[in-house]
């Protein structure tokens, strides 16, 4: 066998082993984005839009996340607590007739609170907490995210029950799907916890959104 010819079988292993190589890497890579965006949900997709569509900055923040937030060990809220964290959502839900504006801001504060109490960073990191339940509660973070910035940046149209009004009441809602996501106890909390919990069983599905924005009535006597 020639020189010539060995020197060009050479080549040709060297460029299959390359493309495969390359191969390989794309597979990973796809996988990786695979798990990325079932792990995420939603917040995968605001993610890449953030990023303007560039999917590799989009994951390699969540993987930072991720990384950071992962291995996150939370404590659940004895039933005191829990039952305290409940009266003032609903007390801040029923302001929302008067002062929609208070009434959103009282429920910033208290996702936070709330979160700071189960373990994640404390709400005066609201960038590394809002982070942290990214990745524990990828689904229903988003709410959080909305009553975090209208009573931030507040909302146009806020002060005459216009359009910003409708805002500030979507963003209510959303945020309690987080906020009962906190409160309640996890379904894999043990038999001890579940005990002490009786009575206070999850809400049915779609109970999140069933709420009204209503004064409580004054009971009879």
């Amino acid at each position: 066998m020639s020189t010539g010819v060995i020197i060009a079988l050479i080549v040709i292993v060297a460029a299959v082993l390359v493309v495969a190589a390359v191969l390989a890497s794309r597979a990973r890579g796809s996988q990786h984005g695979g798990k990325l965006k079932r792990r995420f949900g939603p917040e995968y997709d605001r993610a890449v839009a953030r990023h303007d569509g560039d999917t590799e900055a989009a994951e390699r923040e969540l993987a930072g996340r991720l990384e950071r937030h992962g291995s996150l060990h939370t404590r659940q809220l004895d039933p005191a607590e829990r039952e305290e964290f409940e009266a003032r959502w609903t007390a801040a839900q029923e302001r929302f007739v008067d002062s929609p504006r208070e009434a959103v801001a009282d429920a910033d504060r208290l996702i936070a609170e709330v979160a700071g109490a189960r373990g994640f960073p404390d709400g005066g990191q609201y960038e590394e907490q809002l982070a942290a339940l990214s990745v524990h509660h990828a689904h229903h973070v988003d709410g959080y995210r909305r009553v975090h910035r209208v009573t931030h940046t507040g909302v146009d149209g806020a002060q005459d029950g216009g359009g910003g009004t409708e805002e500030m009441r979507a963003a209510l809602v959303e945020a309690r799907a987080l906020f009962e996501d906190l409160v309640r106890p996890s379904r894999h909390d043990g038999g001890r916890h579940r005990a002490e919990t009786e009575g206070h069983r999850p809400a049915p599905a779609g109970a999140a959104h069933a709420w009204s924005f209503t004064k409580r009535r004054p009971k009879e006597s």
